[in-house]
């Protein structure tokens, strides 16, 4: 039970929820960037949030199913087709053996990563308690890279393999109605809502108020470490050496120069600049989506609003969790 690379796109490496408890050792937690997209891809794939996916940036791979797989995606519509038919995100799918599943690229001004998840979850060694790659370093996920044409990636669940018995779960799983709740929805934001960081006060109003107010861009520098922005500079108002603390996603910096970075899934364990604010949790999934050129803009937000859309989001997902009952069921028969 296995697939196929055939083509491997630009950059396609395997993602679960993050390597916790290893910061303390220079490890980052890396993880897949949109983890709403990621989590949502193993529901809808019968699965729990802790399996990794493929996360697909920008332009997808083309893979070929060596033996019968329930699988879903979500996340960027990168005009996914399976046999050069398009086929629907967010819906648990059967692929057969043979069959092959393309990504197109991202079309522009949308989304640019999408998740794929496969029932049973892909044949992958953790490393320190994680399966999500980190290129950098060279481990995690499948050989510690991004794919390549002609790796094969195994495939831990099976499915019938007699053509009348898939083609009834396939029917089955399509007759399965699937309604993604508000607070899980993919739209995009006009503001992404920030809390003060723990260096706030110490910048000056100028900065506070463009930080708030100011257009910035997202720099072509920029990776999954984290996200430059172009705009206003940000100044303290008596610069000075900060002692490295441990970082977090969403983490604002700011650089003696005055761009800001928000710290992404492979942000490093420690970083000792300034740190201005703190992109909400619920927002982190639409930043991931944005891709170099894009505009940003910020609006403040309370802690308790920021913890109560938090709550909501994850009562979403249990809530999904349970109304995808029937779609686990059907997959242990």
């Amino acid at each position: 039970m296995s697939i196929t690379v055939l083509k491997p796109g630009l950059l396609s490496t395997f993602q679960d929820l993050g390597r916790t408890g290893s910061q303390h050792v220079g490890v980052p937690v890396c993880g897949a960037m949109d983890l709403k997209a990621h989590r949502l891809a193993n529901l809808l794939a019968g699965n729990d949030a802790d399996h990794a996916s493929l996360e697909i940036t920008l332009t997808g791979p083309t893979l070929r199913f060596e033996a019968p797989a329930c699988f879903a995606m979500t996340g960027a519509n990168l005009q996914p087709t399976l046999n050069g038919n398009p086929v629907a995100g967010y819906r648990p799918l059967i692929a057969r053996a043979g069959d092959v599943l393309a990504f197109g690229a991202a079309p522009p001004d949308t989304g640019v990563r999408a998740y794929l998840a496969v029932h049973g979850g892909y044949a992958l060694t953790p490393v320190l308690g994680s399966t999500s790659t980190y290129v950098r370093g060279g481990f995690g996920g499948h050989a510690g890279r991004a794919l390549a044409k002609g790796d094969v990636i195994g495939l831990h669940a099976s499915l019938p393999t007699a053509p009348e018995s898939l083609s009834e779960l396939a029917q089955a799983l399509w007759q399965i109605r699937v309604y993604v709740p508000s607070a899980l929805s993919g739209r995009t934001r006009d503001y992404l809502r920030l809390l003060p960081g723990v260096h706030w006060d110490e910048f000056t109003p100028e900065s506070q108020h463009d930080l708030l107010h100011a257009e910035f861009r997202i720099s072509t520098q920029s990776d999954r470490m984290g996200y430059r922005l172009e705009g206003p500079p940000l100044a303290m108002t008596t610069p000075r050496q900060i002692l490295s603390e441990a970082t977090g996603y969403g983490t604002i910096q700011v650089p003696s120069g005055g761009e800001a970075i928000v710290l992404m899934a492979d942000r490093q364990s420690t970083g000792g600049y300034p740190k201005i604010a703190q992109v909400i949790s619920v927002d982190l999934p639409d930043l991931a989506q944005r891709r170099p050129g894009q505009s940003v803009r910020f609006a403040s937000i309370e802690l308790d609003e920021a913890q109560r859309l938090d709550g909501e989001r994850e009562e979403a997902f249990t809530q999904l969790q349970e109304a995808l009952a029937p779609l686990r069921a059907l997959l242990r028969t």
